[in-house]
């Protein structure tokens, strides 16, 4: 079995190596942007895949079908991002014979379409936002709707993601202005102007639960909380939730809410369930993402589990390495933070070049999924993140201690970094106490209380590393 990993950075490095501990060939690309991209080390072969942007490259949907059939291939894996969740593309890999390791192309769109996924929610007895159950078209029946449920409210792009395509209104004057916004930001980014009016929870927490299935079954793998975030994209997550703690109720309840979800579109492959929980501990359907998470290893430390083993196994028709929902347990905590060649204090993308990264004495217990190498140039046409470091410990005071440690010891050179923001936040009170919610960083602002003056700071952004030996 030949299998075409049709991504880069850390996940395509993940893909191989699941990839070749089932014994099968992993096939990377690399792009003209991108000639010496550091997942290739890891995959038996690589191809070309012609082009220097995005557009010629990993979303050319057509070129890479006939890449992957010039080049005797059985299976695509898209990993997150690009075409993952692209149900079109799905179709067009199947059509030509090839396998899909992802969920079937239904699921795709049923998940996709906010608006139907959510009418899906409540027929499946799925607690949902309360606001609008399809398409707002107009300003009018938007206003009616707010009325209805009671500002604030979320304008949310059917089509969104990623943090795009939202605008909180506290009144019927920012609806006017708002409305209109999104409705552009839907159609310019997704394609789709269409948008949907919800309650606007303050204070929410964000929580995910894992999925994992196969043709036969379909099988929770716990949850995980991913409340710290800037501009609605996740910056740290960790398993299991700190604000539901140790009760296993709540715990139970909302695991057993988000396997009920998937059943409802015949889910197939690894995919997550969001919820937004409220303060009271009620939770609410979010949307489903119906592909492997960035933030999947702090699960996979805390079960045992092998996630994209698992996703591969049951994209083949084999069996997965769980036959019942007893077999999964959770144990300990994990802590995920993502690197990002960003500043820490603005949290804007910061791109440029690694001269080079330190690891230093790692503790036990760390894990660190990267795509890094001396050399290797972050631009605008990625996403800023270069790696993911992944603590584990026997509960989370524990994971939290090695995470720091971890933190200390890691340096990238010749570029900004979020190190020192994960450092502060570490630090701070509100965290460590599991007393946050996704305003975390608007409302305590750990980015302000970065030690910009400190000598580290200068030293790991400026000098250089070659071969080892700071220079």
């Amino acid at each position: 079995m030949r299998v075409l990993i049709i991504n880069r950075g850390e996940i395509a490095i993940r893909i191989a190596k699941a990839v070749n501990e089932l014994g099968f060939t992993s096939v990377g690309v690399w792009t003209d942007n991108e000639p010496k991209a550091f997942h290739l080390s890891y995959c038996k072969e690589w191809l070309r895949l012609e082009g220097s942007s995005n557009s010629e490259t990993y979303l050319n949907q057509d070129k890479i079908i006939s890449l992957a059939k010039e080049n005797n291939i059985q299976a695509i894996h898209p990993g997150y991002g690009f075409l993952a969740e692209n149900s079109g593309f799905v179709r067009k890999v199947e059509k030509e014979g090839l396998i899909f390791i992802g969920p079937n192309a239904e699921a795709i769109d049923l998940m996709g379409d906010k608006a139907k996924s959510k009418k899906i929610a409540k027929d499946a007895d799925v607690p949902t936002i309360p606001g609008s159950v399809g398409e707002v078209p107009t300003i009018d029946e938007a206003i009616s709707v707010s009325n209805e449920i009671g500002y604030p409210v979320l304008l949310k792009a059917v089509a969104g993601g990623g943090g795009k395509g939202m605008r909180v209104c506290f009144n019927e004057d920012e609806l006017k202005t708002n409305f209109p916004a999104v409705q552009r930001e839907g159609q310019s980014s997704f394609g789709n102007p269409g948008l949907l009016v919800e309650k606007y929870i303050q204070n929410p927490r964000h929580i995910e639960v894992q999925i994992l299935a196969d043709k036969n079954n379909i099988f929770h793998v716990y949850e995980r909380e991913c409340s710290v975030q800037r501009r609605h994209q996740k910056i740290i997550e960790e398993a299991p939730s700190a604000f539901i703690g140790n009760d296993q109720d709540v715990r139970e309840n909302i695991c057993k809410t988000a396997v009920r979800l998937a059943e409802a579109v015949n889910y197939d492959s690894a995919g997550t369930v969001e919820f937004i929980m409220d303060e009271d501990k009620s939770f609410y359907f979010l949307e489903m993402n119906t592909r492997i998470q960035v933030e999947h290893p702090i699960t996979e430390e805390t079960t045992g589990i092998d996630l994209l083993r698992n996703m591969i196994k049951s994209a083949l028709g084999q069996k997965m390495d769980i036959s019942s929902q007893e077999e999964i347990t959770q144990k300990g905590h994990s802590i995920e933070c993502r690197i990002c060649a960003e500043d820490p204090v603005s949290m804007l993308p910061a791109p440029g070049v690694v001269s080079g990264f330190d690891l230093g004495a790692m503790p036990q217990g760390i894990r660190f999924d990267h795509c890094i190498y001396p050399g290797i140039e972050i631009t605008p046409d990625f996403d800023p993140m270069i790696g993911k470091l992944i603590s584990f410990g026997i509960n989370r005071d524990v994971a939290i201690d090695k995470m720091k440690e971890a933190l200390n010891q890691l340096s990238i050179y010749g570029l900004k970094n979020n190190i020192l923001l994960h450092k502060t936040i570490l630090d701070e009170e509100n965290f460590l106490k599991g007393n946050y919610s996704t305003k975390y960083i608007e409302v305590v602002k750990p980015q302000e209380k970065v030690n910009i003056s400190s000598d580290d700071y200068e030293e790991i952004f400026t000098n250089v590393v070659i071969s080892g030996e700071l220079k």
